[in-house]
Parts: structure tokens; C-alpha cells; sequence
């Protein structure tokens, strides 16, 4: 049993709101989590609406949940009972006490929507994530985390990865997305996928996406949109400011877990990855899916690049105004480009950062501090 960062949040998170929910893509472990969380309660149930007795218990929800109102409720798969959030929301303002509803969920547009709608300023959303790098560092390796990706089957069962990643995709494609809503076939979805994984660390082109699956660039901005909300896919924006320099306006697109981009672009090993055109950007994705799974909440996540050759990887923001630059690189190779300094400084960023693989801390001349990935965020990413 790994230690989830999450599970200290969560508990947290229920002693100030009267319901809580864990959104995250499927089998990333919101279950095994929320029993976890379940065992530091004396009274609690367990709803599951894959289950059709658990189902048929909501069919009078109202009735049911007032029975059992003292205890910790939770239900998970919720987004199969969309009709249930009204209901919640008139249970929590006849009590708004704390702790009252753990909600689970694979994340989806009418999920966010209905429960958006039914529960603003009752509910607090926690996005569980693959597994991070304190979570499993020094018991286990970082790049094996890299290699295999952070799905808790597939990174602590090896031998079964490779089949552990083509019955998810599938299954996804062909069962789980569907039911969520994605509008598309499961073949067109798994084609997009793997195009993605292709342009994975790039900026994204929407008309050659849009031409090669004979779609309309809307309908590739839907589809895409849709895998970003399900976790699949992260987009990166680019940082804007009211200048008179031309700004990349395209966002960069990553496939969300390392794992399944290793799977989509053929990769099965550690040999196999270091010797793949695709590596860097993939070492780029995973540093990125980290930080942005770390950093605080009042802060985003953008690129920087203008047509004049100015460019970092990462721009964190603060109330939209730049606070720290971040280039990564995965070799041990130390130094910034010119395109480097020049956007650091135009952004006038203050904390400046060159990412490298090895556990190394110190400064350059230039301002930027060299460090490892684990030391950046075991030690400077919650002062950013």
C-alpha cells in the first residue's frame, strides 16, 4: 500500500465542506483511496453504482440517504445517478454539516456541470492523479515511474504492463468514454489518441489532425477537449501579455500519464525509450504532469515562446503575473539558451529554474538554479 499525498487533503478537505469528490481518470486507485479514508470514520457506507444493488438502493434517494445522514456517505461512480445532485444539495442545506458526502467519479462534462450547478459553495473537487514522485521515491526508482507511468497496476506489476495498457485503451475507448459521452467511435478515439502521442511535447495542429481523421477543426476541438476532461490529454497555453512581440498562440499538447504514451508510440523498455526520437519530450511531459499535479492551487501552468526565439517550457503564474520560468532538459547538459534568457528577461521572473534528472542544487551566472526534478519539488515548488 502506497501512502496517497492525497489522502491527508481529502480528510481535510471533509472536515471544512459537506461534500467532497475525487475526480480522476478510471483505475487510477479514487476506491481504494476513499476506503483508506473510510477506516479513520466510525460510521460510514460505501455506495457503488456499478452495482445494481447499490443502484436500486438510490431509487428513493431522499428516503435512503436521510436514514443514514450521521454517517460518512460515500458513492462512487456517481456521474451514473446525474438526477442524485439535486437531492444532495437539498440533504446539505437541511444539515451543512462537514463530512457528510464523499463523492467519486470519472470526470465528465455532465458530472462537473450538474454537480457545479446543484452543489456551488457545497462541494470541494480533489483531482487524484497517477502516482507522484514523493509518493514512491526512495522505495522506488524515478525513472522506473517515467518508464512504466504512474497507474498503481501497472507501475507496481511490471510483468503485466504491456497487457495492464492495451486493455485500458480499449476498454476506455470502447466502453468508458462512451458512457461518459465522448461523441466519437471508439476507433476514431483511439486514432486521435495515438496522433496526439505523436505530437506529444508540440504545439498542436488542429487542421492536420482534423485532415488526417477527415474531421472538422471544431469537431478535433471537441474531441480533444473531451479527453482533456476525462485526463487523458493535458493542453498547455501559452503565456500572453500586452506586447507588441508576436506570441505562439497555439497551446502544446502532452499525453497526461507517461505510461500510456510510452504504450502508444511503441515503447516497452528503458532501452527502448532512451534510444526514441520521442524522449525528451516525453522526460518534458513527465516533469510537467508532476509539477502541475504539486503546485499550489492559486497557481497555473503556462509555455512561453514568440517568433523571435524566446521561449521557456513552463511560465508559473500568480494572479496571471509571471513569478518563475522553468526550462527542462533531461540530459546533464547545463546551460540556457540565449532564447532562454531573453524570455526570463522580458517576463521579469524572479525564481528561475533548469530542470535536470540528477540530484544536483546549485545557481549560474545567468540567475537560473540548477536542480533535480526531486529536489525542485521536495524543496523549492511550494515556495514558488
Amino acid at each position: 500500500m502506497i501512502t496517497r499525498i492525497a489522502e491527508l487533503r481529502i480528510k481535510d478537505l471533509l472536515q471544512g465542506f459537506p461534500c467532497v469528490a475525487i475526480i480522476g481518470p478510471r483505475q487510477v486507485g479514487k476506491t481504494t483511496l476513499a476506503k483508506q479514508i473510510q477506516k479513520s470514520y466510525v460510521e460510514s457506507i460505501y455506495i457503488d453504482l456499478e452495482l445494481q444493488r447499490d443502484l436500486i438502493k438510490l431509487d428513493d434517494p431522499e428516503t435512503y440517504l436521510k436514514q443514514i445522514e450521521d454517517q460518512l456517505i460515500i458513492i462512487d461512480e456517481v456521474q451514473r445517478k446525474k438526477e442524485l445532485f439535486p437531492v444532495l444539495r437539498a440533504l446539505i442545506d437541511q444539515n451543512r454539516r462537514p463530512g457528510r458526502f464523499l463523492l467519486l467519479g470519472s470526470v465528465a462534462p455532465d458530472l462537473l456541470r450538474n454537480s457545479a450547478e446543484s452543489l456551488a459553495g457545497r462541494i470541494a473537487y480533489y483531482e487524484l492523479t497517477p502516482f507522484l514522485i514523493p509518493e514512491i521515491y526512495p522505495k522506488y526508482h524515478i525513472m522506473d515511474l517515467w518508464v512504466r507511468g504512474g497507474f498503481p497496476d501497472p507501475f507496481l506489476h511490471q510483468k503485466y504492463w504491456l497487457d495492464w495498457m492495451n486493455n485500458f485503451v480499449k476498454t476506455y475507448f470502447e466502453r468508458d468514454l462512451p458512457n461518459l459521452g465522448f461523441p466519437a467511435d471508439s476507433l476514431t478515439g483511439e486514432r486521435l489518441l495515438a496522433m496526439l502521442a505523436h505530437h506529444h511535447g508540440n504545439l498542436i495542429n488542429y487542421a492536420e489532425i482534423g485532415k488526417s481523421l477527415e474531421l472538422s477543426i471544431h469537431t478535433i476541438k471537441k474531441y480533444i477537449g473531451f479527453l482533456e476532461n476525462a485526463f487523458l490529454v493535458r493542453l498547455i497555453q501559452p503565456f500572453h501579455s500586452n506586447v507588441k512581440k508576436r506570441l505562439v498562440k497555439s497551446p502544446k499538447v502532452y499525453i497526461s500519464d507517461s505510461g500510456i504514451l510510452h504504450y502508444l508510440s511503441g515503447i516497452d523498455t528503458k532501452e527502448q525509450l532512451f534510444g526514441h526520437p520521442k524522449m525528451g519530450a516525453s522526460w518534458e511531459g513527465f516533469v510537467i504532469e508532476q509539477i502541475t499535479s504539486l503546485i499550489r492551487p492559486n497557481r497555473k501552468l503556462y509555455f512561453y515562446r514568440t517568433h523571435d526565439g524566446a521561449e521557456l517550457d513552463l511560465v508559473i503564474t500568480k494572479a496571471e503575473r509571471p513569478i518563475a520560468g522553468i526550462e527542462i532538459k533531461f540530459g546533464s547538459g547545463v546551460s540556457v539558451s540565449r532564447g532562454n534568457t531573453e524570455a526570463v528577461q522580458f517576463l521579469n521572473t524572479k525564481q528561475n529554474f533548469l530542470l535536470i534528472k540528477e540530484d544536483e542544487d546549485y545557481m549560474l551566472s545567468n540567475g537560473f538554479r540548477v536542480c533535480g526534478l526531486n529536489v525542485f519539488l521536495g524543496k523549492y515548488l511550494n515556495i514558488i
